[in-house]
């Protein structure tokens, strides 16, 4: 293979591992991978790009970044409370491919392919079908829809993911975008940098610039993806102006320890890429086997939290099954009342005592701000006593 091939995120693209063949030339399947594979018929199809399958360990089916990619049988396995659609995402749509959850942002679904499949992908039920497409009728409804709505003030573009559009095609959606006069911020969430960096091209990053404030939500796992390929990929972009969060979902078997998840954050600052969100996995159907415990999430954010730096620890959240939107979670850090004192706990789980009354102090009355001809009255008094 040549390194211009390899190199080239087309290539990448259109050699995707997605067969069982395909898969059992590049490593010895599980009897539940196999199984998997064999029998199909999940919601989401089963796709690899050659450079992240570089990543994975062709012998152990226990390996984080494998477990993530390649399907095992537990994703036929539907508990209580699970959901094809588990945030309510079809209901809070207005036009096909729109979400419109909270008051002031939306969601744009550009399209609904994916280089590489995550098997805990919410979007399960869409992705990889055909039916989300990036053409002009589709998405002039959803420009329509903004138009006629002056309260939504930024939008997130994702799917799928973006940045497996052409070029010129994302050029064309955020301009689009950016001719509507009360869009203020516009987003891309994309898994790019992780698993086809490739992507990442000085041209790409030449067109994203034109269309600033522009941010950019990055998936970012486990510390293995965190390589010299995705920093350079991280680089460019940071480069070209585009702030960038991580968000990383909590997974059991991948993630979910406070060692891998310091490794992580700690990696991802050196990338300058800002580790926002933690996500609880949510109970998409045949997710169970992906899914910790609410305190395990709370036992990471708190094994993190004064250990590390601020900058360091992402919010950890849970984006309320049904459409209820994301609410944070965070350790039990105020632990009560004492008369005008709040108690609160740090994080050596040493208790403090902050002033806090109850009762508030002195009225001052009024306007606190010196008036203009006070500050004048005063400069003058001090340039007269210094003369």
């Amino acid at each position: 293979m040549l390194a211009a091939e390899w190199n080239d995120w087309r290539w990448q693209s259109r050699n995707r591992i997605r067969t069982l063949e395909q898969f059992e030339r590049v490593m010895v399947l599980s009897d539940v991978e196999r199984a998997a594979l064999v029998q199909g018929g999940t919601p989401l199809p089963t796709g690899v790009t050659p450079y992240y399958m570089s990543l994975i360990d062709p012998l152990d089916p226990n390996q984080p970044l494998r477990k993530t990619v390649v399907p095992s049988t537990a994703e036929f396995v539907r508990t209580a409370g699970e959901a094809d659609d588990p945030l309510g995402e079809d209901d809070h749509s207005p036009v096909p491919g729109l979400v419109h959850r909270y008051p002031d942002r939306v969601l744009l679904l550009a399209l609904d392919f994916c280089t590489t499949y995550c098997r805990y992908c919410t979007r399960s039920r869409v992705v990889g079908h055909g039916e989300i497409v990036a053409n002009e009728t589709r998405l002039e409804q959803a420009f329509d829809y903004l138009r006629r709505t002056p309260q939504v003030r930024d939008v997130l573009i994702s799917g799928g993911d973006p940045l497996a559009l052409s070029e010129e095609r994302l050029d064309w959606i955020l301009g689009s975008l950016r001719g509507i006069p009360h869009i203020e911020f516009v987003r891309i969430g994309t898994k790019m940098p992780a698993v086809l960096p490739q992507r990442i091209t000085p041209s790409l990053c030449r067109m994203l610039r034109k269309h600033h404030p522009l941010w950019m939500s990055l998936h970012f796992l486990h510390p293995d993806e965190c390589t010299p390929e995705a920093e350079r990929a991280c680089a460019r972009l940071a480069d070209a102006g585009i702030p960038l969060g991580s968000q990383t979902v909590l997974l059991k078997g991948v993630n979910d320890d406070v060692d891998t998840m310091t490794r992580l954050v700690h990696r991802l600052l050196r990338m300058r890429v800002r580790p926002y969100y933690l996500y609880q996995c949510d109970p998409l159907s045949g997710s169970a086997h992906f899914r910790t415990s609410v305190d395990k999430g709370l036992e990471i954010i708190e094994g993190l939290r004064g250990h590390t730096s601020g900058y360091a620890v992402p919010t950890y959240v849970i984006d309320a099954p049904g459409g209820g939107g994301k609410v944070p979670l965070q350790p039990n850090y105020l632990v009560g009342r004492d008369g005008d004192d709040v108690v609160v706990r740090n994080f050596e789980g040493k208790s403090f005592r902050y002033p806090d009354p109850l009762t508030a102090g002195p009225s001052l009355g009024g306007d606190r701000r010196p008036s203009p001809a006070r500050l004048s009255e005063a400069a003058e008094a001090a340039t007269c006593s210094s003369g």
